[in-house]
This record gives structure tokens, C-alpha cells and sequence, in this order.
């Protein structure tokens, strides 16, 4: 009783919640097949059950037989049965499924005859106008401009050359455990369900007096050079040359990213490298266009190309949100998740690590990235000023308090990411040297500035000390203001001070960036 209650109540301190825990698919069974830390189904239920997993999923594995009969002789005492049974119960009374009148069917399909699917098609729309609206938004906010040498944006050319495996295919934007790439692929001769317009769609209603010519030129990963002579007089005979590279998302070796499709190299797939080195050598400003669920090291193109932009998997508004920014309509204002690596083998490229993980004397292998985390840019400039500190100091249970002034410097409304870092030069266990602790976005119109209020707990300086407990310890501390991981603006330098502290689950985890109005 003590056990479950203790459970319970860090479930609903921590994360607000007051249900039940379920196991992620076979992850009971893998505490046997895969992780050998349970003999068989019986003792891996048990280990669930004492961990606090009430169901199983997605099929019953180990919940059933095998553990009705280690219950039957003694292995697993009954009240763990009745605390997750209690649990489940408990939670399905609160949201009305045991109540008489519930229906398991959603209105639309209430007295549908279910046996006939062509009366489900159509009944629910699960791809409305505000869905659409908001896939919309996100993707605007989401791609990233990685690198630009003023072709962008376009500038109405006569002639582009549309180059690439991903320039022509409806489903390059969707991701592994979209609908289409998860199940449609296992049924090719159905519709995929939802409006997909490529890159080629897009920029053709962007640029409606523009010649477009598309060649394949590779695919994903066939590596076929066949293709890529005709791609290269493509982009000879065009003002701008537009290869749409990355990935074909899918599962468990299917694609060539998604859960399951891992790789031993960041080089692009197939022989997408040697047809983008190929287009570089045609003389023609090439725009790389990234629709890949990983970032790849691009080789000689990461400072070559004419401009290079990163779309994750951006959904199905992604093309439009991508055709946008290479017009100009949009402003991009993506920044980067993940670093992109300089080379292939380069590991780690994560920002997040202790000194040792950069580059430096004790190892040959230079990791720094070909871009950092945090890294992205926009078609207009931004100003950062007025760094200000109440207190230098301040206790290891207290707060900082900084306020600084963005402006808008450029001749068009923008979006700026502010990222604020914290940096400890010197800790009793080996810290990364900075950690991204808050952000914000910052519409500004030309001209415009706005200050940034910021208040920054202790808490956000605490780590695993060397004895398992989490603390915050005086020292003198660094809060970087950076556009990213390796682009500081402005910095504070401030100082915690009084003795080292334990902090629990309780503890701040987020800094506080306000905006005036």
C-alpha cells in the first residue's frame, strides 16, 4: 500500500497525472527476449507489475496465461493484480466507460453498418480545413534555411531545373508513422486519403510564368546513375537548379529512415551525393532541398550550394510552407533540432556534450558540425541590446532576473529565435559545456524591437552530483544569448552562492522568457 501510494502520488505531483501506465508495445516480453533480465513471460509480468505497468500491449504476451499461473503458485502475490485492476477501473468510471449509456462508436458511425466499409468511407473527416491550417503553420515555422549566398529568395527565373528523387513524390514530406507510409504501403492499389501536393506542384503555383523541367535523376537509395546526365543538362539549360534529395520514410528496414532504418553513415542515400556533386559542377546556382527524417552530411554542397534548406518530414502543408520560402513569401524562422555533421563518420555531432566530445588535442577526429544546433536563418537582421542583470548573485534556491532588447534591423517582418544557454566552467561531475535551458520567438516588423524579460531559477543549474542526488552548488555561472549553439550574443556572467542544495522532482525545469508587449 505505501509502495502504490508513493508511486501514485509522484505520477500526479510530476506529470499531473492519475491513471493508469501501460507498456509500450512488447515491452513486457523484451524484459525476456531482447534486455535477459527475466527468465520467462511469468517473471517479466512480475517485473511489470512491481514497476507499476498496469496493461499490456499490444497483444497479451505475458499478462495472461503465464501470469495467471504464476499467480496460482505464489510467484506474484494478488495485490499486485488488484492495484493495477484498481487502476484501470478507477480510470475507466472517470472517463464514462463503464457508465450504461456509453457508446463505443464516435456519432458519425452511431447505427453504421460496420461490416461495410463503403459505409465508414467519408463518415468522419480527419483532414478539415483547421487541420489543414494548422499543418500549415507548422511547417511555415518548422523548415530551416541553412545556408544562403543571396539566391534566395528566388527572384522570378525564367527556367528551373526541378532535379531529384523527392522533387516529384506526394508522400517525401510524411514521416514513418503517417498513415500512408505506416499502412498504405501495404496497400499500393488504394488512394492514399489526403491531398499531397509535391514540390513540383508548389513551385509551379508560386512561379505560374516559369519553365520548369523535372528529372529524376537517382532514387532514394536504387543508386542508379543513369539518370544523372540528363539531370546535369537539365540544370546547364536552367537560371537555377532546385535538387529535392533526402528520404523515403518507412519501418523496420522498408525505407531508408523511420523506426528501425538505421544507417552507419550520415551520407545521403543511394548515389543522391554524386548526383548533387554533379549538379555543383554545372556552374548553376543549386538550391539543395532536404526532406529527410536525419540530418546528412552533404559533402562539398554544405558551402557550395547556392542555399541550402532543411525540411524534417514537414507534413502535408510541407511543399507549400518550402515553395513559400524560396519565393519569398515566407520568412524562414525554423531552427535546427540537431546538429548537421561536417563529414559522414563524424560522431558524436550532438552540441550536448562535455568539452572532450569537440573538437581538441587529445583526439584527431573533429567533430565540430557543418551546422550547430539552434542554427537557421532569415531574409531579414536582428540587433541584440541592453543586456541587463538585477542581481549578479544569487542564492542556490533563488532566481536571476535579465532583460535584453531585440530590433528588427532589416526591410521585412521576421521571426527571431531567441535561445538562452547555460554554461558552467568548472562543476564537481563533468558538465556539457552549455545547455539550451529556454527559447522564444519574437515577431518583429521592420524597425520594431521589443524587450525580453527573462527570469532563470537555480534549479536549472542542478546535475547528478557523485552521489546520486540530484544538487545545485554555488559557483559562478555563464547565460548565453545566442541565435545558436555556437553563435552567443550577449552573455551574463552571475554567480550562485550558500551551500550546495538536493533538488528533487519539484524543481524548476523551465526559464521564463516574457516579452513587453
Amino acid at each position: 500500500a505505501a509502495d502504490e501510494e508513493l508511486l501514485t502520488g509522484l505520477l500526479r505531483d510530476t506529470w499531473g497525472f492519475d491513471g493508469t501506465v501501460v507498456a509500450d508495445y512488447f515491452g513486457i516480453a523484451f524484459l525476456t527476449t531482447l534486455h535477459a533480465i527475466a527468465g520467462d513471460w511469468a517473471d517479466a509480468a512480475t517485473a511489470a507489475l512491481r514497476a507499476g505497468v498496469d496493461v499490456e500491449l499490444p497483444t497479451v504476451k505475458t499478462f495472461g496465461a503465464p501470469l495467471e499461473e504464476a499467480v496460482t503458485d505464489g510467484r506474484v502475490p494478488e495485490a499486485l493484480i488488484d492495484r493495477a485492476l484498481r487502476r484501470v477501473l478507477t480510470q475507466k468510471t472517470a472517463l464514462g466507460l463503464l457508465d450504461p449509456d456509453w457508446n463505443p462508436l464516435p456519432p458519425a458511425l452511431d447505427g453504421a453498418d460496420l461490416d461495410d466499409p463503403h459505409a465508414l468511407r467519408g463518415s468522419i473527416d480527419l483532414d478539415g480545413p483547421g487541420n489543414r491550417e494548422l499543418a500549415r503553420t507548422l511547417a511555415e515555422e518548422a523548415v530551416v534555411l541553412l545556408s544562403n549566398d543571396g539566391t534566395l529568395p528566388l527572384a522570378r527565373p525564367r527556367r528551373i531545373a526541378l532535379l531529384g528523387p523527392n522533387a516529384d513524390e506526394p508522400t517525401a514530406v510524411l514521416g514513418c508513422y503517417s498513415f500512408p507510409q505506416h499502412i498504405g504501403v501495404h496497400h499500393p492499389d488504394s488512394p492514399v486519403g489526403i491531398d499531397l501536393p509535391t514540390l513540383h506542384d508548389t513551385l509551379a503555383a508560386e512561379f505560374p510564368d516559369t519553365e520548369f523541367r523535372a528529372v529524376r535523376g537517382t532514387g532514394v537509395d536504387d543508386g542508379d546513375l543513369s539518370g544523372i546526365s540528363e539531370a546535369v543538362r537539365a540544370a546547364r539549360d536552367a537560371d537555377v537548379a532546385v535538387a529535392v534529395l533526402g528520404d523515403r520514410a518507412g519501418l523496420f528496414g522498408r525505407g531508408t529512415s523511420g523506426e528501425g532504418c538505421d544507417v552507419e553513415s550520415l551520407t545521403l542515400p543511394g548515389a543522391q551525393q554524386q548526383l548533387l556533386d554533379a549538379l555543383l559542377d554545372t556552374g548553376t546556382p543549386v538550391v539543395t532541398v532536404l526532406l529527410a527524417g536525419r540530418p546528412y552530411a552533404l559533402g562539398r554542397a554544405a558551402t557550395e550550394s547556392a542555399a541550402i534548406v532543411q525540411a524534417f518530414f514537414p507534413g502535408e502543408e510541407g511543399t507549400h510552407a518550402i515553395a513559400g520560402i524560396l519565393a519569398g513569401r515566407l520568412n524562414p524562422s525554423g531552427r535546427l533540432p540537431v546538429s548537421v555533421p561536417r563529414t559522414p563518420g563524424a560522431q558524436p555531432t550532438t552540441y550536448l556534450g562535455p568539452r572532450l566530445a569537440h573538437a581538441n588535442d587529445v583526439s584527431n577526429i573533429d567533430p565540430t558540425p557543418a551546422f550547430p544546433f539552434g542554427h537557421g536563418l532569415t531574409y531579414t537582421t536582428f540587433d541584440w541590446t541592453n543586456l541587463t542583470v538585477d542581481s549578479q548573485e544569487a542564492s542556490t534556491d533563488g532566481e536571476f532576473s535579465l532583460a535584453l532588447t531585440i530590433r528588427n534591423t532589416g526591410r521585412r517582418p521576421g521571426t527571431e529565435i531567441v535561445q538562452l544557454y547555460l554554461h558552467d566552467p568548472v562543476a564537481s561531475v563533468v558538465q556539457p559545456v552549455q545547455r539550451l535551458i529556454g527559447y522564444t520567438r519574437l515577431d518583429l516588423d521592420p524597425g520594431q524591437a521589443r524587450r525580453l524579460h527573462v527570469t532563470v531559477p537555480a534549479d536549472l543549474a542542478s546535475f547528478t552530483g557523485r552521489d546520486g542526488q540530484r544538487i545545485t552548488e554555488p559557483g559562478t555561472l555563464e547565460l548565453r544569448f545566442a541565435t545558436s549553439s555556437t553563435q552567443p550574443r550577449l552573455t551574463a556572467h552571475v554567480t550562485l552562492t550558500g551551500p550546495q542544495r538536493h533538488v528533487d522532482h519539484t524543481r524548476h525545469l523551465h526559464a521564463v522568457l516574457t516579452p513587453d508587449a
